[in-house]
């Protein structure tokens, strides 16, 4: 019986085990705003990233302020989210892919396999009184 007993604590144990790693591995649901710096040896940019995911794909906005953005698409897989900007004709991207990955609130990587960092943090919605 005391066999029992221990060989059926190891099994729900090793169940919340794989559920926790699972939740740890779930999607990152990357839609609303984001503030985002991008670092490059020349120093460094603020801006604005305005995203919306559907299940693995993503589609939005960023640019260095509100009135200044320009197409972004990506995918999102887990917790990375892979973003490549599209410019209109005439206008330049600080970074033509990048690779990131963090949490719900916070992501970080690299922009163009290694030319510089990217940060991006949920912006928080105002509160209302």
């Amino acid at each position: 019986m005391r066999r029992r007993t221990i060989l059926l604590a190891a099994v729900l144990a090793s169940g919340a085990a794989v559920q926790g790693l699972a939740a740890e591995l779930q999607q990152v649901d990357v839609t609303g705003a984001w503030d985002v710096t991008i670092t490059k040896p020349g120093g460094s940019i603020s801006g604005l990233a305005i995203l919306s995911q559907d299940g693995v794909t993503v589609t939005g906005m960023i640019g260095p302020a509100l009135t200044d953005m320009m197409p972004v698409e990506g995918t999102v897989e887990g917790a990375t989210l892979a973003l490549r900007p599209r410019p209109r004709v005439g206008r330049t991207a600080a970074f033509a892919t990048c690779a990131l990955s963090g949490t719900h609130d916070r992501m970080s990587g690299t922009i163009d396999t290694d030319q510089g960092t990217i940060e991006l943090a949920r912006r928080q919605r105002a509160e209302t009184r």
